[in-house]
């Protein structure tokens, strides 16, 4: 017999997780007499889940958008209707938990736009749910008739559900809701005869109609991964179908309201949310403080000529964006956390029926969501980036006769940090060793091995050992660390006086040099092994000659898509024959780095560093100087242009020292406003021209920026309209990013016959 019984039970509940033949008709009936008796636009049931630790929907009765404002669960002690009907076993009536109080000048407060009321389900000693309705605000409510009916109602169910539980059915929620229209309970978006929504005398089409933008947002919310793209989501699916002429994305940060995207005409709501703190009391502060769609009137209306009628009052609405913080899935709480601010901006009055409203509700989540992702992911870019940036050299170190460069590009913009590296190091005998070197993967632990490589590397050649035996020494030390990563090295000592080469590889590709005539050559030695493989051998080099003139580049292998023809490449990259000035080598550079495949293509991080040979010749050798400036130190554009003066009346280049000063002071002043980081200038003087270069940590490049440009635009040019001086000044000038951060450099060239030779000075 009791075997029988269960069988019956699972058969008529129905395959696992759904809801049986007999239980499904038992809720329909009572949600759809609930609908209908009590005037409301949305019925539902709630019951316990099978553990019975929360309380789940299980049907629901009604029309889009209101079916979809109900929790989808819910844990018992919770504040709505549902659970504090089961808990208190009486008829529970719950407006809008969020709705503010108090009254604010000059808005209107719209909440949440239903009234909610639940009766528990519950019948001899057994509890089940709640059976839950909304009512559109603005009506009579939930008055004792109405009460009496939905407890009637429910009690009605509970004696058909304990029935059912009796016989071994489990009165338990599946693990999707049924839905079921229900008459009388269309959506209320079909009372808004001003509304843009659906077909005019067809039921229900205005609530279908006005779900269909919070899907497409659903949708195109799920691929964004910029805020470019939540913008543009937010302006297809928000500000077109609502009407609104004018929308501003903003994020709460630090006591502050922070402009992230806009769209239309928003130049003053811009100026007014940018920056806005969260102590005042304007309507977009009232409106995050109050969790709820507040509509703002704005200054009153003024004739636009005498006798004309006057301009309608604008309105902006301002729609808090809820995040994800707290995963509870709820439409309205008063514990929600709020990231930020959707704020549209109308020409005149604007209201939002109650089916707008709470589809707004539903949009203001998914925004919150999608803000919350794309400002956390682009804070773990900041750190990767940041990370990146502290264990690569802060600036490549100046030794006469030598001029280097570096370029430093990851494999994608992802919170990934690569293991490339690059280095100049000078050594006890007078020789300069160039290093480049890459750690496999793009992780946390390929940074932390790539860090501890190089501060080996330098170690090594700090204390004078050859790039054979720094590369057997790394190995060994490497081994010893017990890392499982690999990483491939390549190491050029070189000697400025004459010119010798001494080669050693890890694994890694033979660096080139580009010859004076032209030509391109590979300096070949022996491949060795990568570093941390076990018995690695003995590591050999080779040793080759330096033409005066000649340019080495050490790469890494994201620099080229194929190892076929760098040498091809290089040579087409560096034009005809002849030396390479210090902007022609940075063109080089760029030039090479721009061959590479674009951020969609590149699997693997791009390291470049070139290094030009003057030769022993002291005629060929820049006359140079070096100023360091500490970080936030605005003295030190004082300094800078001391500096500068001192140097160039020293070098006979008195008439040369204002122009440089004052560009001098420009670039300084913005590299230690807008860069937040230590500044190194430096001066170099050859026979025909002047160079300056002023290295900071920024990675973005500077912009010069217009005199129309908004106060926003202008934030966000780092030198701003100074950069037109250094145009104006500068016979050529550029930025060049080396993986640390930036050069911003300038030559300009020295008449004929101006100036002293001489050897470098420090």
């Amino acid at each position: 017999m009791s075997g029988s019984r269960s069988d019956r039970g699972a058969h008529e509940s129905g395959p696992a997780g759904t809801l049986g033949e007999e239980l499904a008709a038992a809720l329909h009936d009572a949600v759809r007499e609930a609908a209908e008796r009590l005037e409301a636009v949305t019925a539902a049931v709630y019951l316990l889940s099978p553990e019975g630790t929360e309380l789940r929907i299980a049907m629901i009765g009604g029309g889009p958008p209101s079916v979809f404002t109900l929790p989808g669960r819910m844990p018992l002690d919770a504040s709505y209707a549902s659970a504090r009907a089961l808990a208190g076993g009486e008829v529970a009536v719950l407006a809008d938990p969020d709705a503010p109080r108090a009254h604010i000048p000059g808005c209107t407060v719209c909440p949440y736009p239903y009234l909610a009321a639940a009766a528990p389900l519950t019948a001899a000693g057994a509890r089940f749910g709640s059976l839950t309705v909304l009512r559109p605000e603005g009506t009579d409510g939930y008055g004792p008739g109405r009460r009496t009916e939905l407890a009637r109602i429910a009690g009605r169910l509970s004696t058909a559900l304990s029935a059912l539980h009796r016989r071994g059915v489990p009165v338990v929620s599946p693990n999707l809701p049924v839905l079921v229209p229900v008459r009388g309970a269309e959506s209320s978006a079909d009372a808004d005869p001003a509304g843009p929504w659906g077909m005019p005398g067809v039921a229900g089409s205005a609530g279908r109609s006005l779900m269909f933008p919070l899907h497409r947002l659903a949708d195109l919310l799920n691929q964004a991964t910029t805020m470019d793209h939540v913008t543009a989501a937010a302006r297809f699916c928000v500000m077109g179908p609502f009407q609104a002429r004018a929308m501003v994305l903003s994020c709460v940060a630090e006591g502050r309201m922070w402009v992230l995207g806009h769209s239309g005409d928003t130049e003053g709501l811009v100026r007014e949310l940018h920056g806005s703190g969260l102590h005042t009391g304007t309507p977009a502060v009232r409106a995050v403080r109050g969790n709820t769609l507040l509509i703002a009137d704005g200054p009153g209306p003024q004739a636009s000529r005498p006798g004309a009628e006057p301009a309608p009052r604008p309105v902006t609405a301002h729609l808090p964006l809820v995040g994800s913080r707290h995963v509870v899935d709820v439409p309205v709480s008063g514990n929600r956390h709020v990231v930020g601010l959707c704020t549209l901006a109308y020409g005149g009055p604007r209201s939002f029926s109650p089916a707008e409203r709470a589809v707004l509700t539903m949009m203001a989540g998914l925004l919150g969501s999608a803000v919350e992702r794309v400002e956390l992911n682009a804070k773990r870019q900041a750190l990767a980036e940041g990370i990146q940036k502290r264990l690569l050299p802060p600036a490549l170190v100046e030794v006469p006769g030598l001029t280097t460069t570096a370029r430093y590009q990851p494999a994608a913009a992802t919170a990934e940090v690569g293991g490339d590296w690059y280095d100049v190091i000078r050594m006890p005998d007078d020789r300069v060793a160039l290093v480049i070197g890459d750690v496999e993967g793009h992780t946390m632990e390929s940074a932390a091995a790539m860090g501890q490589l190089r501060t080996a590397v330098a170690a090594y050649a700090s204390e004078g050992h050859g790039p054979a035996a720094l590369l057997q020494r790394t190995a060994g030390l490497l081994a010893r660390l017990g890392t499982e990563s690999l990483a491939t090295c390549c190491v050029v000592a070189l000697d400025p006086e004459d010119g010798t080469a001494e080669v050693a590889l890890a694994g890694h590709p033979a660096p080139l040099l580009r010859l004076p005539d032209g030509t391109v050559r590979t300096l070949d030695a022996p491949a060795n092994v990568p570093l941390g493989l076990p018995d690695p051998g003995v590591y050999r080099a080779r040793e080759h000659t330096v033409e005066p003139g000649s340019v080495l580049v050490l790469y890494s292998d994201g620099l080229f898509e194929t190892r076929e023809d760098e040498a091809g490449t290089l040579a087409e990259a560096a034009g005809p024959a002849g030396d390479l000035a210090d902007a022609r080598l940075e063109d080089l550079a760029d030039r090479l780095l721009g061959r590479a495949p674009g951020p969609r293509g590149r699997r693997d991080d791009a390291a470049l560093l070139l290094a030009r040979y003057e030769g022993p010749d002291t005629g060929r050798v820049p006359r140079t100087g070096h100023l360091s400036i500490q970080r936030r130190d605005l003295r030190g554009v004082r300094q800078a242009r001391e500096f500068v003066h001192d140097r160039l009346c020293g070098w006979g280049l008195a008439d040369l020292s204002d122009d440089v000063e004052l560009v001098t002071s420009e670039i300084v002043t913005n590299a230690l406003v807008h860069a937040g980081s230590d500044v190194d200038v430096r001066l170099r003087v050859y026979a025909d021209r002047l160079r300056l270069e002023v290295r900071d940590s920024a990675s973005d490049p500077p912009v010069p920026a217009l005199y129309s440009l908004s106060d926003e635009g202008c934030a966000r040019a780092e030198h701003g309209r100074g950069l037109f001086l250094v145009e104006a000044l500068a016979d050529t000038w550029n930025t060049s990013p080396n993986g640390r951060g930036k050069t911003v450099w300038l030559e300009m060239d020295i008449p004929a016959g101006t100036g002293e030779s001489g050897r470098s000075v420090e």
